[in-house]
């Protein structure tokens, strides 16, 4: 993010964490955040309706630059049947709407890294205050959503579905979080090579093939030995796969993630998987 980030946002949101690191959240007020930022009250109200606003302030402005970027190759909207116009004319075959998708998620990561500072505060911050951790949640959800109504519009007819655009833009999201969160607790880390690694890997897996329906399924067996293999590790994010065993129909998710993960990081692993 560039000329987006005015000078005087950017001085009103590092201020702002600036003293929130330094004061605490709630014993922060809106006037010692305008007076660091060298802003009046009314001025900061107007760029920001409340202290929760200003901690993501950057995010509401890169989610505005993730749409105009995604924008840029987004086809027309896929006309609906009753319109009668062909659904062909809103794919363009030289578009890759999973590499954009990786790009859009790319600007968000190089966002943080070039701002290191103001974004490991913020990290910090998150940590001790759970209300802003919840808001983080929703915008983690934006974005998702955000990419999936991308490639609901661009991606051809036969991969267009809800099901594999939800499941893609998870995984694009949840990938670019882990590695982001190994570089705020190791900013010397230059992990970018790590996170294209991890975006070509989901690309690639998108691309695949479907099974042709007169293949017989695999049915690996279920045995304990089948999970204690599991790797302890995935460099490039967290991951989940399903195993289906027995004559049931039942389904093993074995799901590996970072130390620290969350509820809400299972619950996302767990979804894709069964995606």
């Amino acid at each position: 993010m560039t000329a987006v980030r005015t000078h005087t946002h950017a001085q009103a949101v590092d201020a702002a964490i600036d003293l929130f690191s330094r004061q605490g959240y709630e014993q922060t007020t809106v006037e010692e955040i305008a007076d660091a930022a060298r802003v009046s009250r009314a001025t900061f109200f107007r760029r920001f309706r409340s202290k929760e606003d200003v901690v993501f302030a950057d995010h509401e402005l890169l989610l505005e630059e993730v749409v105009v970027m995604l924008a840029e190759t987004r086809p027309e909207a896929r006309a609906s049947e009753e319109s009668g116009r062909a659904p062909e004319r809103a794919w363009d075959p030289t578009t890759d709407p999973y590499l954009e998708v990786c790009r859009a998620a790319r600007l968000v990561f190089d966002h943080h890294v070039g701002q290191r500072e103001t974004s490991i505060a913020r990290h910090q911050l998150l940590q001790q205050v759970p209300a802003l951790r919840d808001r983080e949640l929703v915008t983690t959800h934006r974005y998702e959503r955000a990419f999936t109504a991308y490639l609901r519009d661009t991606l051809p007819p036969d991969r267009s579905t809800t099901t594999m655009s939800i499941a893609f833009a998870a995984s694009v999201v949840a990938v670019h979080n882990a590695i982001l969160r190994r570089w705020l607790r190791n900013p010397h880390l230059d992990l970018r090579p790590e996170l294209e690694e991890a975006f070509a890997d989901l690309r690639r897996a998108a691309v695949a093939p479907f099974p042709h329906p007169d293949d017989e399924p695999t049915t690996p067996s279920s045995s304990s030995d089948d999970v204690a293999d599991a790797p302890s590790d995935i460099a490039a994010g967290d991951e989940a796969r399903t195993v289906t065993t027995g004559g049931d129909g039942r389904r093993v998710v074995v799901t590996v993630l970072e130390p620290g993960a969350g509820p809400d990081d299972v619950a996302r692993a767990v979804r894709d998987a069964l995606a």
